[in-house]
């Protein structure tokens, strides 16, 4: 890597990195109304929907949608809807994605889920930061850190295995997007008491820094990179690595892609125009 790629990465790839951070600011924007409209005391549905495993459920459904709306999103399958540094340096490591595009994407998403919190604390202010939304914060369920970091760890590695066997199948590859957001639903539903759900170190980040929530940011950090690449190392242990097709959760063929260096023709940009 040198300072000469890094200017050329930047200058041509700059589109998919906006859009990254676009993703995952959108995704803690819905994170953020999502939970206050369910969680702040003061609410409305929170007055009608007494039980709290409801709550989480229905909140897991949003997010689960809300995942698939942005994978399917014309945006989202131009960049490939990664939304998450764990899922990047994982397809880095595979060799899908080049070093100064692992970086960019990093930096996008981290920046972009902040401004994405930082929006929802303009519009809803103490409702969103005070306990129990407190900014969406992903925190150590009462089990502990050990457990939450062990929950993270597992999660995450479901999550990456479960991408690369949809996205290099001939027959699942176009519903890897929903794949991926019904399990982002099954895991705030299920494992949510135990982590906080968060399976993203950006996510968290997000949230900590404005907040200034920092317990147990470690294993946010820590746990959901190493699932992910142990469940890389999982498939390809099972199918090699050239099974490996690509980065993208979504490859579509009226959007370039960076990764692969796919180029779509004029005749299918005329097609799907």
């Amino acid at each position: 890597m040198n300072a000469r790629e890094g200017i050329s990465a930047l200058r041509g790839h700059w589109p998919e990195y906006l859009i990254e951070g676009w993703a995952l600011g959108m995704f803690m924007i819905s994170a953020g109304l999502v939970t206050t409209l369910f969680d702040y005391p003061g609410s409305p549905v929170n007055h009608a929907l007494h039980d709290g495993d409801l709550r989480r459920m229905l909140t897991g459904i949003c997010m689960g949608l809300t995942a698939i709306a942005l994978i399917y999103s014309p945006w989202g399958k131009r960049s490939g809807a990664h939304m998450n540094p764990a899922v990047t340096l994982t397809f880095l490591r595979l060799g899908h994605v080049a070093p100064w595009d692992a970086v960019f994407y990093i930096i996008a998403q981290f920046v972009g889920g902040t401004l994405g919190v930082l929006v929802v604390i303009a519009v809803l202010g103490n409702a969103f930061a005070e306990p129990p939304v407190r900014y969406v914060a992903t925190l150590p369920g009462m089990q502990g850190v050990s457990i939450a970091l062990l929950a993270e760890f597992a999660i995450s590695f479901a999550m990456m295995t479960a991408i690369l066997l949809a996205s290099n199948s001939q027959q699942l590859m176009r519903y890897t997007g929903v794949l991926a957001g019904v399990l982002v639903a099954t895991w705030i539903s299920v494992e949510g008491p135990l982590s906080g759900m968060s399976m993203n170190p950006a996510r968290t980040f997000a949230s900590a820094l404005p907040g200034n929530v920092w317990t147990g940011f470690w294993l946010y950090m820590i746990a959901p990179v190493a699932g992910m690449q142990a469940g890389a190392m999982f498939f390809t242990w099972q199918r090699g690595r050239s099974a490996v097709k690509c980065s993208k959760l979504m490859h579509s063929d009226d959007q370039r892609c960076i990764h692969c260096g796919y180029e779509p023709s004029a005749l299918a940009r005329e097609a799907m125009s």
